[in-house]
């Protein structure tokens, strides 16, 4: 099934630039955290072929968004990348690896959230649901694609980062660092 995710990769992002460039690293160190803390608690029965796939793809969608600072030249907003990524990923037949890439974002966007806030969204909870959704979307806030790709941020640092978003999404990241960290 690797193959198959590689192959996905490279239909999307095929030329040898500066997106692509950041797009694997980042997707890499994602799914190396996701599957060192899987791997740190068995008694969670975590599917790990599938954590490494869907955490490979789980930014798919970046490329069709308008993000100057990543190399990212598209018409929508960033905030539709989950969801855009979704979107590809489904068309390919893979819909639970679907489901990782539109439930990642922040700690998952809630229908309420996405309606105040006004993004071209559809209006549902984006929210991860099982185990290995929320091991990758917890995984994912170590790992900035903006700057210093290879550096793994202090937990201290995610714990500030959510603290800009909410206090809902900081008690969020406590309680995944509860179980997986």
């Amino acid at each position: 099934m690797l193959n198959e995710v590689f192959a996905i990769i490279d239909k999307y992002y095929a030329s040898d630039d500066e997106l692509r460039r950041i797009f694997l690293i980042h997707a890499r160190k994602v799914a190396d955290l996701s599957l060192e803390m899987a791997e740190r608690h068995p008694e969670l029965s975590l599917d790990l072929a599938f954590i490494e796939e869907a955490a490979l793809l789980h930014d798919i969608g970046i490329f069709m968004t308008d993000a100057p600072r990543i190399h990212c030249h598209g018409s929508s907003p960033y905030i539709c990348h989950g969801w855009l990524g979704a979107e590809l990923l489904r068309k390919e037949g893979m819909p639970k690896h679907a489901r990782v890439c539109e439930r990642h974002t922040g700690v998952g966007l809630s229908k309420e959230l996405i309606m105040a806030s006004g993004w071209p969204l559809p209006h549902v909870d984006l929210v991860p649901q099982s185990l290995e959704e929320q091991l990758i979307c917890f995984a994912d806030k170590f790992y900035s694609k903006t700057r210093h790709l290879e550096e793994v941020r202090t937990f201290r640092q995610v714990v500030e980062s959510m603290g800009r978003i909410s206090e809902e999404a900081v008690q969020k990241v406590i309680q995944w660092n509860g179980m997986f960290g």
